[in-house]
């Protein structure tokens, strides 16, 4: 790899300064991403650091990095420290005019830094739909179309497995938070947001791997007993990989072998996904719930005692083992003993035998009246729930002839109303719905806080 990458390449990165070369990089690849090509003359680059530069704050943070005080000197130092670190390279054409590119490796780099800082989520359906078509299509070059698939299937594996981390760092970050307000944050409008709305949840339903996983398993065992179509893929991967067809043959099968076995063994990540899942809910909401606790019983003194003894090392900024230094520590519990005369003292009495006497049971008529008003609670019972069948036809009268609508725009006057906004936004997430919702910003209505959504017709 260091063959391929400067030695310097991340020390702009790693730098006192690394936020200022990060947002020079950043405009710089903006600038040249905008272009047919990553060649953009150096003037105009130039330009654009100089606007930078001449920002007060970003000016002053480079004094000590550059000789130059003036912004255009600074840009132009910038411009030659990034071909000096690897990341740019400058060439100069027939009209002697300079122009820059960023180097191939830098452009990989940048893009994936980028997919990082904006927190993108892998879309697992355009994977397996990838694969879902490739294995089911004819092609002229199935030793491509196989790659192809073994790479998509690569792809989707890292990540499921990026998403089972990513829970297990949410469930490592739940120790860190000290208030309920903060646990309560993390849950709802990161956990729920970032991780549940965007992955988890569509894993389940419209990204879920059962729908297309037998086809794809028995289109490529299909094709794995097929020797017509094992010399062919045998002959173009050895085109491919220059390899003799013998030893392309031995990678058609590997490959088949390799993807089939992804599929099959799929359901060991999916489940341990779903496990971390409720483990981090679960967890989070008995963390609240124990922050919640406060009494002068023996549990909430307890509680008590815990909390205090993480605040004072948290506070002193040591580990568990060094806790107990806590000053307060030796005072704060009081060990005594306890003793009782004899036996005697535990003896609990035996209530005396009581004899049981059957009574008769009498043949008798069932009140007509209270039947009928135990039936007539129980019908106004099941008014009151609001069914699938409710919601959207509550929906469709709300909606007329809109096809979509936010669910700001419902009406809002009472507790009721606001409920079955609740419940929209919950039966929207089945398949079976007559409608889909999309999350929008937050917003307050009548006294009542939410987030509202875009309520829109199959």
């Amino acid at each position: 790899m260091f063959q391929k990458i400067p030695k310097d390449f991340f020390v702009p990165l790693a730098s006192p300064n690394k936020l200022i070369y990060w947002e020079c990089i950043c405009k710089l690849f903006s600038v040249m991403d905008n272009q047919l090509s990553f060649g953009v003359e150096r003037e105009i680059l130039a330009d654009e650091l100089q606007y930078y530069f001449e920002q007060e704050q970003a000016a002053g943070d480079m004094d000590g990095e550059f000789g130059e005080t003036d912004s255009r000197g600074k840009a132009n130092s910038m411009l030659r420290k990034l071909e000096g670190y690897g990341w740019l390279e400058i060439d100069t054409d027939k009209s002697y005019i300079q122009r820059i590119n960023f180097r191939e490796h830098a452009v990989k780099i940048v893009k994936t830094l980028l997919e990082i800082q904006d927190g993108k989520q892998i879309e697992y359906q355009g994977y397996i739909y990838t694969i879902y078509s490739l294995v089911r299509e004819k092609s002229d070059h199935p030793g491509v179309v196989l790659i192809q698939v073994l790479e998509n299937t690569d792809l989707l594996i890292t990540g499921l497995k990026n998403l089972n981390s990513n829970i297990k760092a949410y469930i490592d970050e739940l120790t860190r938070h000290r208030t309920v307000a903060e646990i309560m944050d993390a849950l709802f409008n990161d956990y729920i947001t970032n991780i549940v709305d965007k992955a988890y949840h569509r894993l389940l339903t419209s990204d879920n791997v059962s729908k297309f996983r037998p086809e794809i398993i028995h289109q490529l065992e299909k094709k794995s007993r097929s020797a017509v179509y094992i010399r062919e893929t045998a002959k173009e991967l050895a085109g491919l990989k220059e390899v003799s067809e013998d030893e392309g043959q031995e990678l058609a099968y590997r490959y088949l072998h390799e993807i089939i076995e992804a599929f099959r063994n799929m359901d060991d990540i999916l489940s341990e996904i779903n496990q971390k899942n409720t483990q981090y809910q679960r967890a989070a909401i008995n963390r609240a719930k124990f922050l919640l606790t406060g009494s002068e019983d023996i549990r909430g003194q307890l509680k008590e005692s815990l909390l205090g003894l993480s605040e004072e090392a948290h506070r002193e900024q040591m580990d568990m083992n060094g806790i107990y230094r806590i000053d307060f520590l030796d005072g704060l519990i009081r060990l005594y003993s306890s003793a009782f005369l004899d036996e005697s003292s535990l003896y609990s009495p035996i209530e005396g035998k009581k004899e049981f006497v059957p009574q008769a049971i009498l043949p008798g008529q069932p009140d007509e009246q209270e039947r009928q008003e135990k039936l007539r609670r129980m019908m106004e019972k099941m008014q009151r729930i609001l069914s699938t069948a409710k919601i959207e036809a509550y929906l469709n009268q709300q909606m007329g002839e809109q096809k979509e609508i936010l669910s700001s725009q419902l009406p809002l006057e009472t507790a009721k109303d606001f409920i079955k906004i609740i419940y929209i936004r919950l039966y929207g997430q089945r398949k079976n719905m007559s409608y889909i919702i999309e999350r929008n910003e937050r917003t307050e209505k009548n006294g009542y806080r939410f987030t509202d959504f875009l309520i829109r017709k199959k």
